[in-house]
């Protein structure tokens, strides 16, 4: 049941802290400061104008500052993990790796906050008066009963969500594992018999949690050190504990496990044993949630009770109780609504989200971050991972209703349907840019053939593309083979997929007779077409979209992009009067940047790279991009004045007496035509701001600069992209994902709607 993983040394931790800039966080400007005027306006004097208005109206800071998209992180180090009260400098490692979570899972900046006192008045107070700084507050590492204090203070005395995680963020993630447990048993939660051993802050959050969602008051056993709490019991009790006392003759941990059908444990390792597992009702709930080694292993638990559903605190094994697949995504929702706090609505909102995406079918890229895992709701799947990227669009929009339904919003969200693509678009610049294309699609749906049938992740894409409502998608091989697939793959549902091949296609032999024709001055036999046809899934893919069987073609997984290519044009021709190319998109942020040629021309002569430049531009309008095209050499107008950069030259003048519609400018160096203040020492240039069009020199150069920004940008790079076939085609890498064949299906389905 364990998944293998390389340990981690105590050395290696050390080097990752250290390697570059010491620790994880940095701060990092999000307006220029490189002239006179930008310290103008970011400081002294224009630093004022803000400063006033918020004095005005204090929700103006959301709108002139970062608050609204600013967490603090803030401990004493009272209860640092699993190794107790090392103080607050000690805890800053901590709270640092929480900041860069929230920044990578849910990109809201967060800051760690160190608070050098065990006092709960100087701390709220500390807190408190610092409080206007943030948009948000997450506790962290703090011991009980202190813990419950100041969370409850800091709420009763802020107006800015404030949500102790080791309480509630453990609580909500149990939570989900706990509803997709109890559906695969059988089971409601108010019948649920419940026993809780750990009496600190996660425990008691917890069972309050589930009290909250259905289980009943009576059902639940809170168990600590000294054994049951039960009701008259005096021994090492406080108010929190008291509040879950039970009326019961069970006194140890042994009695409340005989016929309960859940455990969780947030206590310490060993604590149950398999005679405990054993006395537990039929099909077992065991959540071992202790760390890093829980109260039993997994496989204790299975050596006498195969009938159990485990989860634990752990990356190796399934299952596993992670928070942050909850934080990240509750304090987003909560900021993008302006929640004054955190309530138990949007706890319980978080928590049936997440249960239900562990429903769901799940993505190919989650399993390629777990080494190719399989996933499937079942008795080792019913949490998500942290890796799900559906994680920032459905979490976030359940907190955000739930604040909103329950009147602590304070800026509600009128179209979600929006607000899901630009959450999306927050860790996946892709979204926004493809979207209006999937928008299109969506409204004039078109049949796809994908060549590659038989492979797992083309009929992952054909399926989500028939879901989507993109059109109908025709999956080429053998359809017992595809059939038997989608069996392994537990898709139940294959109405609206056609499946087809030479063996069973009514019109081979038209495709046979059409291409024999087209060849038989090309040096090819009628039997060599006749395999070729027969044999080959791209030639007979592209036979059949010639043959208008098809709207578009998809390609590339199974072979390399010039060979998928070369076979393509066989069958299909280069458009009449365009020139070939490749295009690939660089999608940041901040910007996209379109690159041609990336496949094609290895040593463009000037009327190719004027006709690449034309449409580049072209496509880039089609992406809602206003085009400045940059002529790209390794000199600068003439500077040095090489025999090489002639030929870049000429293509500028071919384009002067072209008049087009567009910017353009060259022949000029990547850094100056990225970089305003260097294209400033440069008066004359007709560029009016950065270019986003870059024209290549050459096919190597262009395979280089997009592979770079590939491996090192901050970004998606989409493509390339084929443009200038006579019918709608597009080969993708042979590494593509589902999502990357997705897109380039709907771009292919695009210039079938331009064709017509």
């Amino acid at each position: 049941m364990a998944i293998e993983k390389e340990p981690i040394t105590d050395q290696e931790a050390l080097d990752f802290h250290t390697r570059g800039q010491p620790g994880k966080v940095a701060i990092q400007a999000t307006k220029p400061l490189i002239t006179q005027r930008d310290l103008s306006l970011g400081y002294s004097p224009g630093v004022a104008v803000p400063c006033l208005k918020i004095h005005e109206n204090p929700n103006l800071a959301y709108e002139y500052t970062a608050k609204g998209n600013f967490v603090a992180v803030i401990s004493n180090g009272t209860a640092v993990l699993g190794l107790g009260n090392l103080g607050a400098l000690a805890s800053k490692p901590v709270m640092e790796g929480k900041a860069i979570l929230f920044k990578r899972f849910a990109d809201i900046d967060a800051i760690d906050i160190e608070v050098d006192t065990t006092d709960v008045d100087e701390f709220v107070n500390a807190i408190r008066l610092l409080g206007p700084s943030w948009g948000g507050i997450n506790l962290e590492d703090i011991a009980a009963p202190e813990c419950f204090i100041i969370e409850q203070r800091l709420r009763e005395e802020m107006d800015i969500p404030v949500f102790h995680d080791d309480q509630h963020g453990t609580a909500i993630i149990t939570a989900a594992g706990m509803l997709n447990a109890a559906e695969l048993t059988g089971r409601k939660f108010e019948d649920l018999k419940v026993v809780v051993n750990g009496a600190g802050s996660a425990g008691i959050a917890c069972l309050e949690l589930l009290k909250l969602m259905g289980v009943p008051h009576e059902n639940v056993l809170l168990c600590d050190r000294s054994g049951v709490v039960y009701e008259g019991r005096t021994d090492s009790m406080n108010q929190w504990k008291s509040k879950h006392a039970v009326k019961t003759d069970k006194r140890t941990l042994l009695d409340a496990l005989t016929g309960a059908d859940v455990f969780l444990g947030l206590s310490s390792a060993g604590a149950v044993s398999q005679k405990m597992v054993l006395a537990m009702a039929p099909k077992p709930i065991i959540f071992a949630m202790a760390n890093p080694v829980p109260e039993i292993l997994p496989e204790e638990v299975l050596q006498v009770r195969s009938d159990a559903i485990i989860a634990t605190g752990r990356s190796d094994y399934p299952n596993q109780v992670n928070n942050v697949m909850g934080f990240p995504y509750i304090f987003r929702g909560a900021l993008d609504v302006r929640a004054r706090e955190i309530n138990e609505e949007m706890k319980v909102a978080a928590a049936r989200a997440i249960a239900a995406l562990a429903r769901d079918e799940v993505p190919e890229e989650v399993s390629a971050a777990y080494s190719g895992r399989k996933m499937e709701f079942g008795t080792e799947y019913i949490i998500p991972t942290p890796f799900d990227p559906r994680l920032i669009y459905t979490v976030p929009v359940a907190v955000a209703k739930a604040a909103m339904e329950t009147g602590v919003a304070r800026k509600p969200i009128e179209d979600f349907d929006a607000y899901k693509r630009e959450l999306s678009a927050r860790l996946d610049p892709t979204v926004g840019t493809m979207h209006r294309i999937f928008e299109k699609v969506s409204s004039n749906p078109k049949r796809i053939i994908f060549a590659e049938g038989e492979e797992e992740k083309t009929i992952r894409a054909a399926v989500n593309w028939r879901d989507n409502g993109y059109g109908t998608p025709i999956l080429v091989g053998r359809k017992e083979r595809i059939v038997g697939m989608m069996q392994k793959m537990g898709i139940t549902n294959s109405d609206g997929i056609e499946v087809t091949n030479a063996a069973i296609n009514p019109h081979v032999e038209q495709y046979i007779d059409f291409l024999y024709a087209r060849l038989q001055r090309k040096g090819f036999l009628q039997r060599d077409i006749v395999r070729m046809v027969k044999g080959d899934r791209n030639s007979f893919a592209a036979c059949m979209l010639q043959a208008g069987h098809g709207d578009a073609m998809i390609t590339g997984l199974t072979r390399s992009y010039t060979r998928s290519l070369e076979n393509i044009l066989r069958v299909i021709d280069e458009k009449p009067g365009e020139c070939l190319f490749g295009m690939s998109m660089m999608i940041t942020r901040n910007r996209t940047i379109f690159i041609s040629d990336t496949v094609v021309h290895e040593l463009p002569e000037p009327d190719k790279l004027v006709a690449i430049a034309e449409r580049t531009a072209a496509k880039a309008r089609q992406f809602g991009q206003e085009p400045r095209a940059a002529f790209l050499s390794f000199s600068n107008f003439g500077n040095p004045n090489r025999e090489k950069s002639k030929r870049i030259q000429e293509a500028v003048k071919l384009m002067d007496a072209r008049k087009v519609d567009f910017e353009y400018e060259g022949e000029m160096s990547a850094d100056v035509a990225l970089n305003k203040e260097l294209m400033s020492l440069y008066p004359f240039c007709r560029l009016s701001g950065p270019a986003n069009v870059l024209v290549m020199p050459g096919l190597h150069s262009a395979n280089l600069v997009s592979g770079m920004l590939q491996e090192l940008g901050d970004g998606a790079l989409v493509g390339p992209i084929l443009v200038g076939m006579d019918k709608p085609v597009q080969v993708v890498k042979m590494n593509a994902s589902v999502s990357d064949i997705i897109n380039m299906a709907a771009i292919a389905a695009m210039e079938a709607m331009e064709d017509k």
